[in-house]
């Protein structure tokens, strides 16, 4: 007797799946809707963050909105960054050296000439360190190598303002001791207490690879004003700016002119990178909340969504307002029926020759334009901002979605075994009474 179990099999198949696919394209739809908006919200997370930071630039030291820049007469000799505060004018700058970190060698070292008695000492802007060569040997060899001494010594300098190093020339040991930062407040003295040999001769006379200086330029010419740093960076010399020299003046050569000036150009890409920044993201909320056509196409994840109703409400409120009788309008910056930002150049460079401080007021000061656009923000985005909380609750309604999948897939299988079982009971039974039918034939 032959039963045909595929057909059973197929017609289980059938019934079970008629018996779960409407909830299953239920469910489905509502996964992929689930999906959608975590990933919009996600996307529009990611554009406000981004907008955030766009936006903190322009009230930082070093790119704030009001540009200016330093023009200099000879290249090579100085750096600058220029701030918003910055004073124009020109400026007369005679390097007279620049400044260098200590750095000196104990020369001559050897296995047998560095000793296993005594107490080296090394002295910095107040601070002493000390090192009992009876502890540097770590072999057992019963000596002290210069690798060891190094060592001991790297150790014993640790989180100090010195840094050690081994040299090998023709054939000979040189331990190198560097002061990490430059100045004569910075030179290392060393002593040595109960020692004696090369090591000693070393320490009283350590060869000065580099010397502890201070930079020295004179405001106003070779004759002028002395100024002093440990460093070859001077800031507020000029209100706003920050000068880096490298490169000394010999004597007789003409003195470096710096000349602080206004960045218009500069100063107008900045304005546009702002307006750019805000357009950007007023472009995410078109693309997220989108309406689409009649039939539905087209439509976005967050298609009539409060929030970025609320965001995009809140911005524009800041945008439209004034600060310390101030606003964007009066530099240029106006909105247009889409509610895109624009620029009139024009009058940008009309109100910055007139007024050029009171933009990087608008913009930078507490309390107005940019702190209150991130104060708008601060609800919506971090850790605990709203934008989380509901990305948080949709993973959990995806994460149920996974549940009502695993609930169906049960459902189906149950279907799937009594239809099965039926099917298989009823060709066995149409088997049987074909062959009973067989025997009257």
């Amino acid at each position: 007797m032959n039963i045909d179990t595929e057909y059973a099999r197929r017609q289980a198949t059938q019934l079970a799946t008629f018996e779960v696919q409407a909830a299953r394209a239920r469910a489905n739809r509502s996964q992929q809707a689930y999906r959608a908006q975590g990933d919009a919200l996600a996307n529009l997370d990611k554009a406000l963050r981004t907008f955030s930071t766009a936006i903190r630039e322009f009230k930082s030291e070093t790119r704030p909105i009001l540009a200016n820049e330093a023009v200099f007469s000879q290249e090579g000799r100085a750096t600058a960054q220029v701030g918003a505060t910055a004073s124009t004018g020109r400026y007369s700058f005679f390097v007279e050296r620049l400044a260098s970190a200590h750095q000196v060698a104990l020369e001559g070292l050897t296995a047998d000439g560095i000793g296993t008695q005594g107490v080296l000492t090394l002295q910095q802007a107040g601070k002493s360190y000390s090192l009992d060569l009876a502890s540097v040997d770590r072999d057992g060899d019963g000596r002290n190598s210069p690798e060891e001494l190094q060592q001991a010594l790297s150790t014993t300098l640790a989180g100090s303002g010195i840094s050690t190093t081994l040299v090998r020339a023709d054939g000979k040991l040189s331990l190198v001791l560097s002061a990490r930062e430059s100045g004569a407040a910075q030179a290392i003295s060393l002593s040595l207490q109960g020692g004696s040999g090369p090591l000693a001769a070393a320490v009283a006379n350590p060869r000065t690879l580099a010397e502890a200086r201070d930079a020295q330029v004179r405001l106003g010419g070779e004759d002028g004003l002395l100024l002093t740093q440990p460093t070859n960076r001077f800031d507020g010399v000029v209100e706003g700016v920050s000068l880096t020299f490298t490169q000394a003046h010999r004597p007789g050569e003409s003195p470096l002119q710096v000349t602080v000036r206004r960045d218009e150009k500069g100063t107008r890409e900045r304005v546009q990178g702002f307006i750019d920044a805000f357009n950007t993201l007023l472009g995410s909320f078109d693309s997220l909340t989108a309406s689409g056509g009649s039939d539905g196409s087209g439509r976005g994840p967050l298609a009539g969504d409060a929030t970025v109703r609320s965001i995009e409400n809140r911005l524009n409120a800041v945008l439209r307002s004034g600060f310390g009788g101030r606003s964007l309008v009066e530099y240029g910056v106006s909105a247009d029926r889409n509610g895109k930002l624009t620029l009139d150049t024009k009058r940008l460079e009309k109100a910055l020759a007139e007024q050029p401080r009171e933009l990087d007021k608008l913009f930078r000061e507490p309390g107005r334009l940019v702190e209150s656009l991130e104060r708008s923000l601060t609800p919506y985005i971090g850790s605990t901002g709203q934008l989380k909380s509901r990305r948080d609750a949709i993973a959990s309604n995806i994460r149920r979605m996974d549940g009502v999948f695993e609930s169906l897939q049960r459902q189906y299988d149950t279907s799937y075994q009594r239809y099965l079982r039926q099917y298989t009971a009823m060709a066995q039974a149409l088997a049987s009474m074909q062959q009973t039918g067989g025997l009257f034939a």
